[in-house]
């Protein structure tokens, strides 16, 4: 076949240009100023048959293409329309020279035609000097085709305005740079496919192509788009012209795809749709791409309505003004002249000039035919005649036709275009691409002749505009839109579990306590939610917690505040009150300068309980609690000394005189609470160094609420400071209890006892509460507890003796303690 091939491609060429051979017809060649190619597919390859011979494709011998000889006659009529016009290219005429193009080994000849010189073919020839045939051609359709021959073309820098190439890789101008289109790229086209798809939220779909550029072009792009889109390609396939396409129908049932976009050229597509309908396929929707979204004999197949609905992409339909007219002219012209110019065609039928169907079409046939591609070659000619008259520096009246025209002229002013055509702007961009303005178009196959309704539109200047009218859309499903998911959607809080290859197939999760799904983000992930933040099961969202602790201004902080305050102020009243009455018996019993020592202690003690209140911060959390500790600790180490002094003078004095004498000649009620104190501060200042007392975000106990808390440090440091305290409350304790029998004046053991117990109970009741309560307010009952220890003391130690010093001065005589004295010792004695 090969060697056959090469034959039949040196007999054509030699007999086209060396024996110039007149491959003249009345619709393939006009002459003109400025001659201008055109390849269509008249003929197409629908179908492979084995030989046993080599041998070359005959296109005489293919299916006939009553589409492509349509858009033939938009050509010419383009070409007529711009050559009557007295603006566009005034006193320059256009002329064509069209060829059938239905396989690569029967159309080089025509190619090398349009790029010789006077039959020849200079390939070293400089772009200045060198003049083809052609200075622009439109064609070929298929990307294959064109991405065959174009770099005959693309060498010379001849314009190739093609109107039906749509492969993304002839954008790349460094292998095609004079590849210029007026159809969007497969680029655009798969954009909008996705568009469709996320429109009516479909993710599992097939995508059938043919095994072409086109195609192959469509479906790598495919991939490459739906990456982040939520789409799944369940099922790929690549059709052939000879294939039994039962098995793929069978798997995408099996794989239950609802979806089904074919991506194919219209033989393909045709065949596909046919076995779809033999094989009883039901309720899909199909995605027609624009080499057949058009097509006039697929629709009126019987039994085409069952297999569900189509929805085809295909260029903005626009009318093509006085068109109608020029093919019933043309018609009319034939009629007469069919016999001569088929004698002419046969004698000529190398060039791929003959069409045995195009002189029987009537002018219906023509105008009934599909439009797909008829604006595209009619903005293609234009396009090209525009350039022209940038080059020639045309006016209203004239072009200055003595300018010498090279194609890559014409290359350099295309970039440039911008102008209005029927309603439409033609601009190109860097990459010789137009501008997109796609419909979506509706099959309507229950009419005859069949329809196809426009439902939605996609422009993408200045900006993407994608819009779909639902309305318009009566779905074979009972007018709702058809279910094409792997998975049913999950439900709102629920995140994605992905089964298997595809993401598109899952299960649905919920999201736990503190953490959330968002769909726009990736719905396959439970995000946790900041510290600051919480949820319920199941949300979409966070909610920012509420920072909690004891306010300045909240009813229970003031109350507290405001008993401090009180306290403090009653504490240095009393202060004042018993240094001013220092030298009288009841402040000596007291304990006279150590009582002050203890007022002191008392009064910096409650000034800790200010530091509760407000947005703690570290600094707070360790005032609050060591002052307090330790300046209470040194009152109560006063109240040790206190009572064990007061049994020492009424009993171990007469016991154990030579102990006595010692403790009393060295201060050793000094000593003791320097010591106790001295031990205590160490230990205050260890728990405060080792692991020290630090404000926490506690996020745990509630969900909604974040409380600021001051954790107790060290546990063993911080039990070695409480159990100094209570050791010496009990040592307290303990003294007060032998004191119960002293003179009523000095008995003090009821008030110690009540204080100390006090004392216990409070601070039990505090611990308690900790570990079994959380709140907020926990901090303010810890301030309570320090207050209340406080008041234990100043209420049943100070206040009866301030009562005595104001109110009854006569006790606060030292005749009225030595009274007390000699009742006692006598009571002693009879005892």
């Amino acid at each position: 076949m090969l060697l056959n091939s090469i034959y039949t491609f040196l007999l054509c060429f030699t007999n086209c240009f060396f024996f110039k051979v007149s491959c003249s017809s009345s619709e393939f060649r006009l002459e003109g100023d400025y001659l201008l190619g055109g390849l269509f597919a008249l003929h197409e390859i629908d179908r492979v048959t084995p030989v046993f011979i080599p041998e070359t494709t005959e296109c005489i011998w293919q299916s006939t293409s009553k589409s492509g000889y349509k858009i033939l006659q938009v050509m010419r009529y383009a070409v007529e329309e711009i050559n009557y016009s007295t603006t566009l290219l005034p006193n320059v005429s256009l002329g064509y020279e069209i060829y059938d193009y239905c396989s690569n080994t029967r159309n080089f000849h025509s190619v090398l035609s349009f790029i010789s010189n006077n039959g020849s073919v200079k390939s070293k020839e400089k772009l200045n000097n060198y003049q083809p045939k052609v200075i622009a051609l439109t064609g070929p359709y298929g990307s294959s085709r064109t991405i065959s021959v174009a770099p005959l073309f693309t060498t010379e820098l001849i314009p190739m305005v093609n109107y039906g190439a749509a492969s993304y890789a002839l954008s790349n101008k460094l292998q095609y740079p004079s590849f210029v289109r007026t159809i969007p790229s497969n680029k655009d086209l798969i954009e909008m496919i996705i568009h469709i798809l996320r429109w009516f939220g479909w993710n599992w779909v097939a995508f059938l192509g043919s095994q072409d550029d086109y195609s192959s072009d469509g479906l790598k792009l495919f991939n490459e788009y739906i990456k982040n889109t939520g789409i799944c390609l369940a099922y790929q396939e690549g059709l052939s012209l000879n294939a039994n396409y039962s098995l793929t129908l069978k798997m995408i049932d099996k794989l239950n795809i609802n979806v089904i976009v074919i991506f194919a050229l219209t033989q393909y597509a045709s065949k596909f749709i046919k076995a779809a309908i033999a094989n009883d396929m039901r309720d899909k929707v199909w995605i027609a791409s624009p080499s057949w979204a058009l097509n006039q004999q697929i629709p009126r197949e019987p039994g085409i309505r069952k297999i569900g609905t189509i929805i085809g992409i295909a260029d903005r339909l626009l009318s093509l003004p006085r068109f109608n007219e020029f093919v019933y002219n043309k018609a009319k012209g034939t009629a007469h002249a069919g016999h001569n110019d088929k004698a002419v065609q046969n004698k000529n039928e190398i060039c791929n000039q003959d069409c045995d169907y195009c002189s029987l079409m009537t002018a219906e046939d023509i105008i009934n035919e599909s439009p797909t591609h008829a604006f595209a070659v009619y903005s293609a000619i234009y396009t090209i005649a525009h350039a022209l008259h940038k080059v020639l520096q045309c006016d209203m009246n004239e072009c200055h036709k003595n300018i010498t025209v090279k194609p890559y002229m014409l290359l350099e002013k295309i970039k440039l275009l911008n102008f209005p055509l029927n309603g439409r702007q033609v601009k190109y961009d860097v990459n010789y691409d137009p501008t997109i303005s796609y419909a979506v178009l509706l099959w309507h196959t229950d009419v005859n002749p069949p329809q196809f309704e426009m439902v939605g539109t996609y422009d993408k200047l200045p900006e993407i505009r994608f819009t779909i009218y639902n309305t318009l859309m009566p779905w074979h499903d009972n007018g709702s839109v058809p279910f094409s998911n792997c998975s049913t959607e999950c439900k709102v809080g629920y995140s994605r579990q992905q089964e298997a290859f595809h993401r598109c197939c899952f299960t649905c999760t919920k999201c736990p306590r503190n953490s959330y799904v968002d769909f726009s983000r990736d719905p396959y992930t439970c995000f946790p939610c900041a510290e600051s933040e919480w949820s319920d099961e199941g949300s979409t969202t966070c909610k920012t917690r509420l920072v909690v602790y004891p306010q300045f201004t909240e009813i229970p902080s003031i109350i507290v505040m405001i008993s401090a305050g009180c306290l403090i102020i009653l504490l240095i009243a009393i202060f004042c009150l018993f240094a001013y009455n220092y030298d009288t018996p009841v402040v000596k019993s007291a304990g006279g300068s150590m009582c002050l020592l203890m007022l002191a202690s008392l009064i910096l003690s409650s000034i800790s309980v200010f530091f509760f209140f407000g947005k703690p911060s570290s600094v707070f959390c360790l005032m609050r609690n060591a002052i307090f500790t330790f300046f209470f600790t040194v009152c109560i180490s006063c109240l040790t000394v206190r009572s064990f002094q007061i049994v020492c003078v009424f009993k171990m004095a007469t016991q154990f005189p030579k102990v006595y004498s010692l403790w009393v000649k060295h201060n050793g009620q000094w000593l003791f609470i320097a010591f106790s104190s001295f031990i205590h501060l160490i230990s205050c200042v260890i728990w405060m160094t080792v692991n020290p007392v630090t404000l926490i975000s506690d996020s745990w106990t509630f969900k909604d609420q974040i409380m600021l808390i001051c954790e107790m440090g060290n546990t063993i440091t911080f039990s070695i400071v409480v159990f100094i305290s209570w050791f010496l409350g009990f040592l307290c304790l303990l003294f007060s209890y032998m004191g119960r029998d002293l003179p009523k004046n000095y008995n003090e053991a009821k008030s110690i006892t009540f204080s100390l117990i006090l004392y216990y109970l409070t601070w039990i009741t505090y611990f308690t509460a900790y570990l079994t309560i959380k709140s907020k307010y926990i901090v303010i009952l810890n301030a309570v507890a320090q207050i209340s220890s406080i008041n234990g003391i100043l209420f049943s130690y100070f206040i009866p003796k301030s009562y005595i010093i104001i109110f009854q001065p006569q006790k606060n005589t030292s005749t009225y303690f030595q009274t007390s004295i000699q009742n006692y010792t006598q009571t002693i004695s009879r005892s």
